[in-house]
C-alpha cells in the first residue's frame, strides 16, 4: 500500500510536469501587420501559424494600437511614435524592419533625377512622412521640383505613371516593379539611393503588457522575427511561397526594393531620430521619449 501511494504521487507529479511543459510548448504570440510591403518581414512565420497573424489595411493601424489585442504590431514608426506620445498606445518600439520602398519614376526617355528641375512631381498622400522624405532626399542633390496635386496613394501614382508618358511620380514597391513589368519604358530611382541610410519606415512594436507578463516569450518572438526578416535577402523564394500561401500577391523582383532588415531599437534609435529631423510634425512634433524604445530588444 505504501509503495502504491508513492507510485500514485509520482504519477501525479509527472502528469503535472508534463501538463506544464505542454502548456509552455503551446504558448504563442500574436501579431498584426499591414498587408503591403511590411508583410514580407513576417511572411514565413504567418504562413506557418496563420491563426496568430492578422493582416490589415493601413488606415486601420490606429485602431489596432488602441485595441491592444495583439502582442506585436508592425506599423509606420512615425505612427507608433505619435500614438505613444498622445497616450493612445502602450506599444514600444522593439525594432525597425523596413527602411524605405519609395521610387521616383517616369516613362520619359533617358529619365534622370535632374529631369525634375523645371518639371512637376506627383506625390502620393498629402503631408505624409513619405512625401517629406522624398523631397528631403531630392533637396540634398539640389533638386526642388514643382509639385502637382498629390494623389491618394502609391497605387494611384502607379496608374498615372502607366498612362501618362510625361508624368514623373513618387510611387513605392511593389507597385513600381508591377508597372515596369507592364511597360518597359518605365524607369525609376529608389529614394534610398539618395539617402545615406534609408529611413526608418516600418517598426516592430511590442505591447507593454506582454513585456511585463512574459519577457521570455518576447525575447523568443523577436529572435523568430529577426530570422524571418533575414529570409527576404537570403531566401526570397521561400518568402514568395509563404506570401502565396497567405494569398498576398507580391513579385519576387520587388523584394530587394522593400529594404527589409531587422535592426533592434537600441541600434535604430539614432536613425529614428535622423528621420524625425526630416519632418518632426510626423512624429508628434519632437523626438520620441526614451521610454518609447524597448532598448533591451537585442539582449
Amino acid at each position: 500500500m505504501k509503495n502504491l501511494k508513492k507510485l500514485s504521487a509520482l504519477l501525479l507529479a509527472l502528469a503535472l510536469l508534463l501538463g506544464a511543459a505542454s502548456a509552455f510548448a503551446e504558448e504563442t504570440w500574436t501579431l498584426t501587420c499591414p498587408n503591403g510591403a511590411p508583410a514580407l518581414s513576417v511572411a514565413t512565420l504567418a504562413a506557418a501559424r496563420p491563426d496568430d497573424f492578422t493582416f490589415i489595411a493601413a488606415d486601420t493601424i490606429p485602431a489596432a494600437f488602441a485595441s491592444a489585442q495583439a502582442d506585436f504590431i508592425i506599423a509606420p514608426v512615425n505612427a507608433g511614435a505619435k500614438l505613444f506620445k498622445a497616450g493612445k498606445s502602450t506599444y514600444r518600439l522593439a525594432a525597425v524592419v523596413t527602411w524605405g520602398n519609395l521610387v521616383i519614376a517616369s516613362q520619359r526617355d533617358n529619365f534622370s533625377i535632374e529631369d525634375l528641375n523645371g518639371n512637376k512631381l506627383t506625390l502620393f498622400g498629402a503631408d505624409t512622412i513619405n512625401a517629406s522624405v522624398a523631397l528631403y532626399a531630392l533637396k540634398q542633390f539640389g533638386i526642388e521640383p514643382e509639385l502637382a496635386d498629390p494623389l491618394a496613394g502609391a497605387a494611384e501614382t502607379k496608374a498615372l505613371l502607366e498612362t501618362d508618358p510625361e508624368a514623373i511620380v513618387l510611387t513605392a514597391e511593389p507597385m513600381f516593379t508591377a508597372a515596369k513589368a507592364a511597360n518597359d519604358k518605365i524607369t525609376g530611382f529608389p529614394v534610398n539611393d539618395l539617402l545615406d541610410n534609408g529611413y526608418t519606415q516600418a517598426g516592430l512594436f511590442v505591447r507593454a503588457e506582454t513585456l511585463e507578463k512574459n519577457p521570455e516569450l518576447v525575447k523568443a518572438a523577436l529572435a523568430e522575427i529577426e530570422e524571418s526578416c533575414g529570409l527576404c535577402m537570403s531566401d526570397p523564394d521561400k518568402v514568395v511561397e509563404a506570401l502565396s500561401a497567405l494569398e498576398i500577391k507580391f513579385p519576387k523582383a520587388a523584394i530587394p526594393g522593400c529594404a527589409i532588415s531587422y535592426v533592434g531599437a537600441a541600434q535604430a534609435k539614432r536613425l529614428v531620430e535622423a528621420t524625425v529631423e526630416i519632418d518632426p510634425a510626423q512624429f508628434g512634433g519632437e523626438e520620441p521619449a526614451d521610454e518609447f524604445y524597448f532598448e533591451n530588444a537585442e539582449e
